[in-house]
């Protein structure tokens, strides 16, 4: 006999062999019609996978956590049966589930169209009504590869191929329609239920190689019910009208040209709203006490073989060969020059923490189909810091850094921030002693700070253990920017030390820190996040002033002049157009405040003020309405900091 352990602790003995399926009918009858699959010791399989011994057993229903990915795995082979029904001779490679859905490549020389997705749903629709099993078949490489090699699937050759030697090779049935697939799957094609969409179609290379034949790609969305995937294409059509790439141009921000690929050319507007970042940033940096330094762009290949960056990082570098053959790297962090600045000079115990701060330019070459607007660029800029300490200043660095985190978030909108620990990863430098002793030695920090946390397993930096911040915006999506990486393997690498208390070298502890992360991304997240009406203290133009009648031109440019001897970014709209054609343009472009001028307005001395997203008018006196208004565009690290001196 066999001992399966339950979710509640109990256990109950089992003939060798028992399967989940009969697991869960001996629980419950109702259980075994609504089980799709289990976890044995934490892994989903399917509920026909015999238990051979001591297990730990857990039958999932389509309600568990679990169970949505199977879904949006079943989909995808569901998609693939309705394609090659619908279209004989398509071939199909692979499906795989991916964040919020899935997609499968196909093989077939006439192009779909998205007109065809409405047809494949249908069909789609069809075979989740039949409701056939999936059962899964062990089969022999040869006879696999016979099996297939008979369908006409030559991409499915190459996968069995790529197999190692000695895994099985595993064949997932749902009626006459198969495929090769490691699973798992849940019972039936029944259970996908409705809540499925097709959402487009996109070109792809066979296995990312541009060398490769060109496939089709039909992505698709799959939930638990209708009611949440209706809840998610809201979210779809939400993102559509916030698109960061689309408000750019509306707000005359930034623009992308093929002759720099995954590079901005920032707009006026654009670059003050960068500097607005990056001005707030500089002043919480300068009061949490960090110096600020610039590092070169480029440096030598010798010193990136040693930081382990050539190792690790040299595909995604710019190198470049000088004539006196001398090669080089456009940098693709700044830590190895900080570490430079930090070995400039005798350093003593009594000089840390030292903490290293700069907007960094950064390079790292990403593939094209992966460049998307100011989200994924090439050329990038960090508000990077690195602090220099002692291990025992360890724990301190990093819940002052924690709490200044959150603090910043909050200023910028961001109150739903969640904290996920990574771990060393495959990829890495420096002996496991090391690593132990990092990730021991944030995990106390982490603790310190009372910090709650999810756990994100061999996502580390390959120098360092790190803290990811991950922010969720205004319509639930969520974004990593912020991180803490704690690193005692780079400075060892560079030759960093200072002298201890004991009059002996001794390595610094460094830990690399970045709030905004990229300051590019964070622009577009935020653009997103409050689509495109940004607080008034951000927004490039925060007041533009726009006469009725050019009879009031006069009075508009005393008033902008008001404005700006206040402190505020303003302009005025002098051309001659209609106020209405005026102010539609400017609320297009997220002008947050309007100052409408006419003759009434000149005669008394007023302004008649207009919010963004609102109808209504209030007349002011000048003086009162710029008042407000300067009051009101303070950022918010000043205004606590005046509060605070009030």
């Amino acid at each position: 006999m066999i001992s399966l352990t339950f979710p509640d602790g109990s256990k109950r003995d089992f003939k060798p062999g028992v399967t989940g399926r009969d697991v869960a009918e001996q629980i419950s009858k109702s259980l075994g019609k609504k089980a799709v699959a289990m976890t044995l010791d934490g892994k989903v399989k399917d509920l026909s996978e015999p238990i051979k011994a001591d297990a730990s057993v857990r039958i999932l229903t389509r309600e568990d956590p679990e169970a949505l990915e199977l879904i949006r795995h079943d989909a995808a082979h569901v998609m693939a049966e309705a394609v090659q029904e619908l279209y004989p001779g398509t071939q199909v490679t692979i499906g795989p589930i991916i964040d919020n859905g899935f997609y499968y490549d196909f093989a077939r020389d006439e192009p779909f169209t998205p007109e065809d997705l409405p047809v494949i749903e249908a069909k789609m629709r069809e075979i989740i009504a039949r409701d056939s099993p999936f059962t899964c078949e062990v089969m022999d490489r040869a006879e696999a590869k016979k099996l297939f090699a008979g369908k006409g699937e030559t991409f499915k050759l190459e996968l069995i191929d790529a197999i190692p030697q000695g895994d099985e090779i595993r064949i997932y049935s749902q009626r006459e329609w198969l495929d090769l697939c490691r699973g798992p799957h849940m019972t039936s094609t029944g259970k996908v239920g409705k809540g499925f969409k097709l959402l487009k179609i996109a070109g792809a290379y066979w296995r990312g190689d541009s060398n490769n034949p060109m496939l089709q790609r039909i992505y698709g969305t799959a939930w638990a019910s209708e009611e949440e995937l209706a809840a998610y294409l809201h979210q779809l059509e939400e993102a559509e009208k916030r698109d960061h790439r689309r408000l750019g141009r509306e707000m005359d921000l930034f623009h992308f040209q093929e002759e720099a690929p995954g590079a901005v050319f920032w707009h006026p507007k654009g670059w003050t709203l960068f500097q607005a970042l990056i001005g707030y940033m500089r002043r919480r940096q300068q009061a949490s006490g960090y110096v600020e330094v610039n590092s070169p762009d480029m440096l030598d290949r010798a010193l990136w073989e040693q930081s382990g960056h050539w190792e690790k990082f040299a595909e995604n570098m710019y190198i470049a060969e000088t004539p006196d053959e001398r090669v080089y790297a456009c940098k693709p962090m700044n830590c190895p020059g900080h570490v430079q600045i930090f070995k400039h000079g005798l350093k003593s115990y009594r000089d840390l923490p030292l903490r290293l701060a700069e907007f960094g330019k950064v390079h790292r070459y990403e593939p094209s189909g992966a460049l998307h607007g100011l989200l994924r660029v090439r050329h990038f800029t960090q508000d990077d810091a690195h602090i220099f300490c002692t291990e025992d200043q360890i724990t301190e660095e990093c819940v002052r850094l924690n709490e200044q985190m959150l603090s910043i978030y909050r200023d910028f909108g961001f109150e739903d921030v969640v904290i996920k620990f990574a771990d060393r990863p495959t990829k890495r430098v420096g002996s496991d002693e090391v690593w132990d002793k990092a990730e021991a030695a944030l995990k106390r920090a982490v603790e310190a700070a009372g910090l709650h946390y999810q756990f994100n397993p061999g996502e580390g930096a390959f120098y360092g253990p790190k803290l990811e911040y991950v922010l969720r915006d205004a319509i639930g999506r969520d974004w990593q920017c912020g991180t803490i990486q704690v690193d005692l393997n780079m400075p060892m690498r560079l030759g960093a030390f200072y002298i201890g208390p004991d009059g002996e070298k001794t390595v610094p502890v460094m830990i690399h820190r970045a709030m905004f992360g990229s300051l590019e991304r964070f622009t577009a997240i935020l653009i997103e996040h409050h689509a495109g009406h940004l607080p008034l203290w951000l927004a490039p133009v925060q007041v533009m002033v726009a006469p009725i009648v050019s009879d009031a031109d006069a009075y508009a440019t005393k008033v902008l002049d008001a404005l700006k001897r206040a402190g505020l970014r303003a302009e005025a709209d002098l051309r001659n157009e209609k106020i209405n054609y005026k102010v539609r343009e400017h609320s297009l472009a997220k002008v947050p405040v309007m100052f409408v001028v006419g003759k009434r307005e000149t005669e008394e001395g007023t302004v008649s003020v207009r919010r963004l997203g609102s109808q209504q008018q209030q007349v002011l006196p000048l003086d009162a309405a710029i008042k407000g208004i300067a009051a009101e565009a303070v950022p918010p690290d000043l205004a606590e900091a005046q509060a605070r001196a009030a």
